[in-house]
């Protein structure tokens, strides 16, 4: 496809992450841009709004713009029985996926994908503020809001481009990368990936294809990463705490808000750094940055500099506010690592709080898969809310209850208060009677549970 023919583009399904990251990068590149959505309200509403990206609430054939020369749809609606979908296809067009235009732009640069199971977002968002910090004028593509960007894309003057690469529906096969990140593999999107061997697969093909002259980095504190690695033809740039790497952190500490960490590439010293985000995944993270930058050439004294300046991605252990002096933390984690993960971080950084998530379960296949795992993630909470499950336009229904889950978590933790709410509107409620000065409530879950939270702090 050649882009530089296109004009007018029309996007179904435009407040997904990856439609909304690619929308801002489009607008940015000068193609008029309009879609649709539900009329649900989607974290990234607003940097359509601040991008002045117009778009329709609900679905309708009147809708579709008649003179566009390209129709993007979103990962949601990959059947064709939306509407929209279907009106454009009896007029003979074709709709691609966002993966599909996506892998149009990124082959044709210097595509570095940052992909794996947890912390992807955090880590694209870091790399590419570290980059564009430090002179590179990257173009930068992430799955969330980012402060520090403005929105979830950034455009620069230079070949390089670093996307948030999601494995599900196996879109890395559309992708031919330069090089790679690898955060991590941890079975997930078991709708589309039934076993672990296939959900592994994914991840160790798209390695193969790194050419000689790229590079991967890799974490060799996850074994399965560690054996995917063995795949790459070229450079790798392994990191680790716990496990032998090439990049290693260590005599971590919590300060004030803050972790100091030291840092030694190939058993040679590279000195103190610092971040603000917390939790060890973090540290992780910064290694993945840390080395990244290094391939890049960036200079040691701006990565030290820009890797502390970082301040995070929307919806990722984010402080939202106050209420009544409880803190209101909102975060993305929908699966049980980065939930143990985050309540991790939250209780090293506040070890005498007490501490209440609100967990909203996302899709019924990952809930009834994980069902175990979900059980055994609460553990560092004092007190655990569940919410329906929140099923994506994907599903609505399917094998698994809320209750089941609150059920099987109270027999686990049955010295704590462990509660079925079941709407968003009856959560806020309860939090606002029941809510202590000092209490840290985290927001958990990919769907809408960040509203309340909002609804809170405003």
């Amino acid at each position: 496809m050649d882009l530089s023919k296109i004009k007018k583009i029309y996007m179904i399904g435009i407040k997904g992450v990856g439609m909304t990251m690619l929308a801002q990068f489009l607008s940015s590149k000068g193609y008029e841009i309009s879609g649709s959505d539900t009329d649900e309200k989607f974290m990234t509403d607003k940097i359509l709004n601040a991008t002045s990206i117009s778009f329709y609430e609900g679905f309708s054939e009147n809708n579709i713009s008649e003179d566009a020369d390209l129709f993007i749809r979103s990962s949601a609606y990959t059947s064709d029985n939306n509407i929209e979908v279907k009106k454009v296809l009896s007029s003979g067009k074709k709709v691609y996926t966002y993966a599909e235009i996506l892998s149009e732009i990124f082959d044709r640069m210097y595509g570095l994908a940052v992909c794996g199971s947890h912390g992807k977002t955090t880590t694209t968002a870091w790399l590419g503020f570290v980059m564009m910090m430090s002179g590179l004028e990257p173009n930068v593509m992430v799955g969330s809001n980012v402060p520090q960007f403005k929105g979830a894309a950034i455009t620069g003057k230079s070949d390089l481009l670093v996307i948030e690469a999601d494995e599900y529906q196996n879109k890395l096969g559309l992708y031919q990368p330069k090089a790679v990140v690898l955060n991590n593999i941890d079975h997930d999107h078991h709708d589309f990936f039934p076993t672990k061997e296939s959900y592994i697969k994914v991840f160790s093909d798209f390695v193969k294809k790194i050419p000689k002259k790229g590079f991967l980095v890799a974490n060799f504190d996850d074994e399965d990463v560690a054996k995917v690695a063995s795949r790459c033809a070229g450079k790798i740039i392994s990191y680790g705490i716990d496990n032998d790497a090439s990049l290693m952190a260590y005599d971590i500490k919590n300060k004030k808000g803050r972790q100091f960490f030291k840092v030694k590439l190939e058993g040679d010293e590279l000195g103190d750094f610092s971040t603000s985000l917390l939790g060890k995944h973090n540290i992780l993270n910064a290694l993945a940055v840390i080395a990244a930058s290094i391939e890049l050439e960036i200079e040691l004294k701006d990565i030290r500099t820009h890797l502390a300046d970082f301040t995070g991605t929307e919806r990722r252990m984010s402080v939202m506010g106050k209420f009544r002096g409880a803190t209101i933390i909102d975060d993305y984690a929908h699966h049980p690592t980065e939930i143990r993960t985050t309540l991790d971080g939250l209780r090293s950084s506040y070890p005498d709080n007490k501490i209440t998530v609100v967990f909203h379960p996302h899709t019924f296949t990952r809930t009834k898969a994980l069902f175990d795992e979900f059980t055994k993630s609460f553990s560092q909470a004092d007190k655990v809310i569940v919410l329906d499950i929140y099923g994506s336009a994907r599903e609505q229904q399917g094998g698994v209850d809320s209750r089941e889950l609150v059920d099987k978590v109270k027999q686990l933790e049955n010295n704590k208060e462990i509660l079925y709410i079941p709407t968003l509107k009856e959560a806020e409620e309860h939090l606002r009677q029941t809510i202590d000065r000092e209490e840290i409530v985290v927001l958990m879950g990919a769907g809408d549970v960040f509203r309340i939270g909002k609804n809170l702090v405003e």
